[in-house]
């Protein structure tokens, strides 16, 4: 198996919302787009993220169409996480977590996108 790409779908009330909120804040680019649906893409990231709107007919499994995507953490590693944080502040992004360091030294903070798609900034100290 050789795999060419990675993206992570989520299940969201308002696709075009998440993807502003993502364009805006963390630089992410439409790649693809159409009624409920939209890919992003942003070159260093490592994923694409696609966001589909809750209860496509063309969603399967089709027992997960009207699901959203709840308890899931988008999360990305970056350099200089009070940066990022002081930035996101000053952008107006609420802040849903306050910058914590786990005892496994992992420092973080968590912001919540307009849909509840929890986006976590991570940097390994």
């Amino acid at each position: 198996m050789q795999i060419t790409d990675t993206a992570v779908s989520l299940n969201v009330e308002n696709p075009e919302a998440s993807a502003e909120f993502m364009r805006k804040h963390y630089g992410f680019e439409v790649e693809m787009s159409a009624d409920g649906f939209v890919s992003m893409r942003r070159p260093d990231a490592g994923v694409n993220l696609v966001y589909l709107r809750t209860g496509l007919s063309t969603f399967k499994p089709e027992t997960l169409a009207g699901k959203r995507a709840d308890g899931l953490l988008v999360v990305f590693v970056v350099k200089d996480i009070d940066k990022e944080y002081e930035r996101l502040k000053s952008e107006g992004v609420e802040i849903t977590t306050p910058i914590e360091t786990e005892e496994w030294n992992e420092r973080y903070f968590q912001v919540t996108d307009p849909n509840g798609v929890v986006v976590q900034l991570v940097e390994w100290v």
